[in-house]
């Protein structure tokens, strides 16, 4: 069963960070991935970065394009693993052994289609 870890980060927290401070966050990300392949859950995963573009095309309007950053944000999502686990238990385990549950939230969500 797909279960998807996002990782919601609050705005502006990667500045405040500094370099030093993200190169460590990020190599424990990357710990946290292999720990993943080698259990063998590991579906996809990717760091996201912090600019954004939406796009709106309400039913027979022209589509409208907003960049970033959005000033209603208080929040951003950073990233994402996509696990093949059996239960949701496996995957709220899985996001907390993230290390990013120390500075984010790892919000589990199982996949499936959007009609139920």
């Amino acid at each position: 069963m797909p279960q998807m870890l996002l990782i919601v980060e609050p705005i502006g927290q990667r500045e405040a960070r500094g370099v030093e401070g993200g190169k460590a966050a990020y190599q424990q990300m990357l710990g946290f991935t292999d720990d993943l392949k080698r259990a063998g859950v590991l579906m996809a995963s990717s760091s996201l970065a912090t600019a954004a573009t939406r796009l709106q095309q309400p039913e027979g309007a022209a589509a409208r394009v907003i960049d970033g950053p959005f000033a209603e944000a208080k929040e951003m999502v950073g990233g994402f693993f996509l696990l093949d686990v059996t239960t949701r238990e496996d995957a709220l385990a899985w996001a907390a052994r993230c290390p990013a549950a120390a500075w984010a939230t790892v919000e589990v969500r199982e996949t499936g289609p959007c009609f139920t």
